[in-house]
């Protein structure tokens, strides 16, 4: 069957599909790609001095990780009807939504980042004359930026699947399109639409697998054969 006729046949894999439709499909992916970025970068503007907090006051440990886990325990439907009359139907409401599910893996990441400073390290940079400040800036975050980036890439692989639910409000990227196919079961899109949603969560991953590789390159140096 030709390329033509398998939008008339509904075929899973169209060709035409992609030739007709990409305008669309481009459209979808920058919105999802945008949401995604928005909600894991204010997560983390977030969770990071939430972190420092706990870490200064440990008796808020237990506030601070119950309430971030009982957010991430709401359904996401459940989520965006009690933001709504706050943000009404808009992109603010499903970022706001992403930001509070995301809270809950950069927070224990970061947290678990910065408790795992060697106390010996920040006695010695203590010694040298670094001050709260510039001990925090260049010892504690850059050693705590593995297991801090770890988490943001979970994260951000999270934050692409939940932001497809998005669509109940039309703010969902690539989630749009597989809710309006649905209805007719128009298959290519579905196809279409979920395969780039993967193939974001991916990318999305690899790409900030090297961006933690170019910021860590001691941890390169360790890993190699005869590293120190």
């Amino acid at each position: 069957m030709s390329s033509s006729n398998c939008l008339v046949a509904n075929d899973w894999i169209c060709g035409e599909y992609l030739r007709t439709r990409r305008e669309e499909l481009t459209d979808a992916l920058v919105q999802h790609v945008g949401i995604t970025t928005a909600s894991v970068a204010i997560a983390l503007l977030v969770a990071v001095p939430l972190a420092l907090l706990v870490r200064a006051r440990p008796r808020l440990a237990a506030p601070v990780l119950g309430l971030t886990t009982l957010l991430y325990t709401v359904p996401s439907l459940a989520m965006f009807s009690l933001l709504l009359p706050v943000f009404g139907l808009s992109s603010a409401l499903v970022v706001t939504g992403l930001v509070l599910y995301a809270l809950t893996i950069l927070v224990r990441n970061a947290l678990a980042g910065l408790e795992a400073v060697p106390a010996e390290t920040r006695e010695a940079a203590r010694g040298l004359g670094f001050g709260p400040w510039r001990l925090l800036w260049q010892v504690e975050l850059p050693l705590a930026l593995p297991v801090l980036m770890a988490g943001v890439r979970m994260a951000t692989v999270s934050t692409v699947a939940l932001t497809t639910i998005g669509s109940v409000v039309g703010r969902g990227g690539l989630g749009n399109l597989i809710e309006d196919a649905l209805p007719t079961f128009f298959k290519a899109q579905v196809l279409a639409a979920s395969v780039l949603c993967v193939l974001l969560a991916v990318a999305a991953d690899l790409l900030l697998l090297g961006v933690q590789r170019v910021l860590t390159p001691w941890a390169r140096a360790t890993g190699a054969p005869g590293g120190g």
